[in-house]
């Protein structure tokens, strides 16, 4: 007679009962395989935001640093332009001031000679009209 499950061949009922415990183990160990695979992918999403971040940190931070130095080169650029321009209207003024004191130089001459030659005719009118008589 047979009994269902185990058999009366000896041994036979052993090896299901080593079986199943084989069977048990190995779900055990694919369930532990599956867990660790979660964690593992859990590790990498983790990972891979940290990393996320911290590329969109470094990049801002290169950004701000490339920002700073076009800043600074444009700060010397537009300093420079205007030490040039200063410059440049220094040279302008002081011909303006020069040429305005040859003009102004010329003017009193002239103011000067003709200041004498009035001052001549003056005293001739004068004279003229006092009868001759010289002063």
């Amino acid at each position: 007679m047979r009994r269902r499950g185990i058999g009366l061949t000896p041994g036979k009922g052993l090896l299901k009962m080593g079986e199943e415990i084989v069977k048990d183990d190995a779900v055990a160990a694919l369930q532990k395989i599956k867990e660790a695979e979660e964690e593992a992918q859990r590790l990498i999403q983790e990972t891979r935001g940290k990393k996320a971040l911290k590329i969109v940190q470094d990049a801002f931070e290169e950004a701000k640093k490339i920002k700073e130095d076009y800043l600074a080169k444009a700060r010397k650029k537009a300093e420079e332009k205007k030490n040039i321009i200063i410059q440049k209207a220094a040279k302008e003024a002081e011909k303006i001031r020069k040429k305005a004191e040859v003009d102004t130089e010329a003017l009193r001459q002239r103011a000067e000679k003709t200041m004498s030659e009035a001052v001549k005719k003056a005293a001739e009118k004068i004279n003229n009209y006092l009868g001759g008589e010289s002063l």
